[in-house]
């Protein structure tokens, strides 16, 4: 483990930091709260003379994704930020970015979408972008926004992997708010992360990398109808299933470097619970201070943290849910007109065919902005144990914090 120089820094500047570490060839930036403050702070670094950075300031998010599809298809490391409408507005080249197999990485400072007009937290950007071919890291504090930041780069050009990487932080709850951070001295970070690693493809002049070369000429993106447009989303599919098995040992070897342990998902009290919450982001920081005055009130209160969002975990997820009776799923995300909250309709799938699983109960929670309070959360713990007692579901779906509910 390598010695650590602790800061202070919110989550938008330990997305900054990380990535100055990495030092990649092209950051494409556009403001947009609350992710402003990483392209901000990277501005300065690059005009500082710290990192040899093409900066270059797009006229919009659209840009941003589509010139960082450019630089990485040229063989470049190519980073943006964004957050809310300005993912909505990056759709159409968010799809083309993961077709073409490029290790783009981003941050998103996840923020509702309008309207009406809300710049605060919630998970609907990037519940919205789930199914659009990106890994998605979601982070409990400014630590492990550094940290992912880190890691994405090796996830995302992993050569069984080659699919782009979204950092997922909640929005001024840790994009905007100081916490202890331990970095990493840049030639660790640099050695961790190495030189970005190529396919090898073999075109009419002979073997190079998948990447655009004048001295070898291939094409990207070109028309693919139906002779071979599903084959070439299977490969899709199968770098997402192979991924479940290399990010394991890129943690691990972070792990080793930094002396922090991640995991897809991260169980808490679980051993014997008997009531439970799952949920993702900064709100869980919340749910284990509340499991911990459950415990000492005598209930057998549990809490699962999922890390990893995509490729969604399902063998993990029932490996920590374990034998619980009643499982509550709290979200910051309404999928509207559908039975569940995003999360939720992924949990059920997983055990549909499963004859022994927990009750389920969904709790959405924290539109807008608003807070998650340790009350918020008790009353879901409450609802579980009455789930428990009557051995019955008898609301799916609550929404707590709503007036009138």
């Amino acid at each position: 483990m390598v010695k650590q120089e602790l800061q202070g820094l919110n989550g938008d500047e330990a997305v900054a930091y990380a990535t100055k570490q990495v030092n990649p060839d092209v950051v494409a930036a556009y403001p947009i709260t609350p992710q402003t403050i990483i392209v901000e702070r990277y501005s300065e670094y690059v005009a500082d003379g710290e990192v040899d950075t093409e900066f270059v300031a797009v006229e919009s998010e659209h840009s941003a994704m589509s010139c960082s599809v450019g630089a990485s298809a040229a063989g470049a490391r190519a980073f943006t930020a964004t957050a809310s409408a300005g993912l909505a507005l990056m759709w159409e080249i968010l799809y083309i970015a993961s077709s073409l197999r490029l290790p783009i990485v981003m941050a998103l400072a996840n923020r509702a979408l309008s309207g009406p007009i809300n710049i605060h937290n919630d998970h609907s950007d990037g519940m919205g972008a789930r199914d659009t071919g990106w890994i998605q890291i979601y982070c409990e504090n400014a630590q492990e926004v550094y940290d992912a930041s880190i890691q994405a780069w090796r996830i995302a050009e992993h050569l069984k992997i080659q699919l782009p990487v979204m950092i997922c932080l909640d929005g001024f709850t840790l994009s905007h708010t100081m916490e202890n951070v331990n970095t990493l001295p840049d030639q660790a970070v640099k050695e961790f992360v190495g030189e970005r690693p190529f396919i090898e493809v073999e075109g009419h002049l002979g073997k190079g990398e998948l990447r655009l070369n004048p001295d070898m000429p291939l094409t990207m993106g070109p028309l693919d109808l139906q002779d071979f447009y599903f084959e070439h989303k299977m490969h899709q599919v199968e770098a997402m299933n192979d991924a479940l098995d290399h990010i394991k040992d890129i943690d691990d070897e972070w792990e080793g470097l930094s002396g922090r342990k991640y995991d897809y998902v991260e169980p808490y009290r679980m051993e014997d619970a008997e009531v439970a919450l799952i949920g993702m982001g900064s709100m869980v920081g919340t749910i284990r201070h509340v499991v911990k005055e459950l415990r000492e009130e005598g209930v057998k209160a549990g809490m699962v943290k999922l890390r990893l969002f995509r490729p969604f975990p399902s063998e993990y997820i029932k490996k920590a849910v374990g034998n619980v009776p009643a499982l509550g799923v709290m979200e910051k995300c309404i999928s509207f007109g559908a039975p569940a909250s995003p999360l939720m309709e992924e949990i059920m799938t997983a055990y549909y065919h499963d004859k022994d699983k927990p009750l389920l109960v969904n709790y959405v929670v924290g539109l807008g902005g608003k807070d998650v309070s340790p009350a918020m959360i008790r009353e879901a713990f409450d609802g579980l144990l009455k789930a428990k007692k009557t051995g019955k579901v008898e609301k799916l779906m609550s929404y707590i914090g709503v007036r009138g509910e």
